[in-house]
């Protein structure tokens, strides 16, 4: 399929998920927008249910996204 040769995920299809700081429940989330690029969120709450959103951030590429997400998920504390 075209898509799979282009790597281009099909529209908001969550691709990277992870936990930034585990006690205030918040997690990072990179969603694809089906053109090859992603939003990197930061959430707070029982995502995809009921969440707060509290910064998102909108990448080119959904490489780039998922770089950003990993590199918050594994800073120092």
């Amino acid at each position: 399929m075209i898509r799979q040769r282009l790597r281009i995920s099909i529209p908001n299809t969550v691709i990277f998920r992870a936990s930034v700081n585990p006690i205030e429940g918040e997690d990072v989330v990179v969603e694809a927008d089906g053109f090859g690029g992603a939003t990197l969120s930061i959430v707070e709450g029982n995502y995809p249910i009921d969440f707060l959103s509290l910064r998102e951030t909108r990448f080119a590429t959904e490489s780039a996204a998922i770089q950003a997400a990993e590199g918050l998920i594994n800073r120092p504390p």
